[in-house]
């Protein structure tokens, strides 16, 4: 009987032993997605911080300065006249946003979205690993205990430090609208530039109050995108999803109505034996939006595949796959198939996104390196002693080339209005603007008797002297002429 018991007890532990091997042989490798996120948060983060300091030829690579009314955009600067590209910006980043949420559901909210960057920064980073204020990463759903003092202290040092934080985030935010350059000159007299100091305290105050004090709120209830991803989601879009078949239905019911139904591992095998589901509730308190990925799809998820980590920690030590996968719900939970990414909503995406961008290239290849805006003054006309008729008008000219160039322009395809001021070419700088008061003068009589002021079209020609090939604009212009009773007159 010794001996028969000595040979089942060696048998357990070999038993024990090969399943520890297997789950160690299964989690060989395996690289948690938080890890990945935090590659891809830093990634971000010098892309940020780098993008506004590149420059080509003088232009940034990318800039919307409101100061000085112009958009860079690939080292190319556009005037404010030449904006007609902005709607192209604007179609590329919510198209984009759409075919990726068709794909992947709410990655950029858990891969790139700076509310997820700024929290998990502040809560992994500053709350628990630097100040120990909360115990575990993995644990999210308890908050710090704030009744003891140490806690207070630390939560105050906590707030210092993410102010600081909050101040170079929103330092960055604005370096997009005023070049680094001219921010720190800005800067130096802060009494003249009290709007752009406004700003940056601003939305510091505001990343402040977000990050500590309305957390994942903000994507909860605030953000409109949870909203717009039910819309865009179909059986294919891969999101964090649990195997109800493998793991046991947990819950009971329908969409949001859904019950809890097991809480303990027994309760659940009493009614599916072949339930693979610990209800260990790690999937649970390690998600950042307090919701159980295990009652289905929820606008709350934000894709930051926490879940995933901590199912394929708890299954990988008992040598099995992962119940919460990064998947489909037609892969995952109906087994109907592989999950088909190049399916007709998202080619069409793609397809309407590579129409923009193609759009975007010719309209941007297209640019005027010179721009001129054409306002006649008030007074129709001047009347001479000798019969000539003059019109006043104010001509904006705006050199949007890089280098300084000689301007002048011609009237095409009338020989009777003539150049009367300025007599001479004027030149401007680079990326700079002149007001030119402009007189044309008809000396021959154009009213052919006619009893009402004639509005007669003529075309200015404009063109820079030293570039005539290159540089050139037309515009359309109107010369008031006197009818034959106030041309007596």
């Amino acid at each position: 009987m010794e001996v028969a018991a000595r040979n089942e007890t060696q048998k357990e532990f070999e038993a024990k032993k090969e399943k520890k091997k297997s789950a160690k042989e299964y989690l060989k490798g395996w690289v948690p997605y938080r890890i990945k996120r935090y590659w891809v948060y830093a990634a971000a983060t010098i892309i940020a911080f780098v993008m506004p300091w590149i420059t080509i030829n003088g232009t940034h690579l990318f800039l919307l300065s409101f100061d000085q009314k112009k958009l860079h955009l690939a080292g190319v600067a556009f005037d404010m006249q030449e904006l007609y590209l902005m709607p192209f910006l604007l179609m590329l980043l919510f198209l984009g946003i759409f075919a990726v949420t068709a794909i992947g559901g709410r990655a950029w909210c858990g891969w790139a979205c700076p509310q997820t960057i700024f929290r998990v920064i502040y809560r992994d980073g500053i709350e628990t690993k630097l100040l120990g204020l909360r115990k575990r990463i993995k644990n999210k759903q308890k908050e710090p205990d704030m009744s003891k003092t140490e806690n207070k202290v630390k939560f105050f040092i906590a707030i210092m430090l993410w102010s600081v934080l909050a101040f170079v985030a929103a330092s960055n935010f604005m370096w997009f609208f005023v070049p680094p350059e001219d921010f720190f000159e800005y800067l130096a007299t802060p009494s003249e530039h009290m709007i752009l100091v406004g700003m940056v305290v601003g939305i510091a105050l505001f990343i402040i109050a977000d990050v500590v004090f309305i957390k994942e709120n903000f994507c909860v209830y605030v953000c409109p995108y949870s909203r717009v991803q039910s819309v865009l989601y179909d059986d294919d879009t891969i999101m964090a999803v649990y195997d109800p078949k493998r793991g046991g239905e947990i819950y009971e019911g329908h969409g949001n109505e859904r019950e809890k139904k097991f809480t303990k591992q027994k309760d659940l095998l009493q009614v599916d034996p072949s339930a693979e589901c610990t209800t260990c509730e790690s999937c649970v308190t390690v998600c950042p939006t307090h919701i159980d990925i295990r009652k289905g799809l929820q606008l709350e998820c934000i894709n930051c595949l926490e879940c995933v980590d901590a199912c394929t920690t708890v299954m990988g030590a008992l040598g099995k796959p992962s119940l919460v996968r990064w998947s489909s719900e037609k892969e995952a939970v109906r087994y109907e198939g592989k999950t088909n990414y190049f399916r007709g909503k998202v080619l069409a995406y793609f397809g309407v996104l590579l129409a923009v961008l193609i759009a975007l290239f010719v309209m941007g290849s297209k640019k005027e390196h010179m721009l001129l805006d054409i306002n006649k003054s008030p007074r129709l006309y001047k009347v001479l002693d000798n019969g000539a008729v003059q019109n006043d008008y104010i001509f904006m000219f705006s050199n949007t080339d890089r280098k300084a160039h000689t301007y002048y322009f011609d009237i095409e395809g009338n020989d009777r209005i003539m150049i009367k001021k300025p007599s001479e070419p004027f030149r401007i700088g680079a990326g700079k603007k002149k007001k030119k008061v402009v007189v044309l003068e008809a000396k021959e009589n154009l009213s052919h008797g006619a009893n009402k002021d004639m509005p007669i079209p003529i075309k200015i020609f404009a063109y820079a002297v030293d570039d005539k090939k290159n540089i050139t604009v037309q515009r359309d212009a109107v010369f008031m002429y006197p009818s034959r009773d106030n041309l007596k007159k």
